[in-house]
């Protein structure tokens, strides 16, 4: 399975071919924006990008991007949890 992170522009190089740094959970990522830049790239500045391996994907509305990162947090959460479980057992045996 693979998994896209959404990720905020906050920089780009001068063409494409440069890459643009993105903010992904309050880290910044250099990003590579060909796949998404239909213009100049400095149009892509504060616009939310799905980020998977180095490559920006696709564009994302602010809503979509929160959705997203609203459920991966979760998703985290659910694994924290189960990884709790498995340490200190949750008090039922399954036979």
């Amino acid at each position: 399975m693979c998994l896209g992170i959404p990720g905020k522009v906050v920089s780009v190089g001068e063409n494409i071919h440069q890459p643009a740094l993105v903010d992904v959970c309050g880290v910044q990522r250099a990003v590579n924006i060909a796949l998404v830049s239909e213009g100049e790239p400095a149009e892509l500045i504060c616009q939310w990008v799905l980020v998977h391996v180095g490559f920006a994907m696709s564009l994302l509305d602010e809503q979509e991007a929160q959705d997203t990162l609203d459920a991966l947090q979760s998703m985290q959460a659910v694994g924290l949890e189960l990884d709790e479980m498995r340490q200190h057992g949750d008090g039922y045996a399954v036979r």
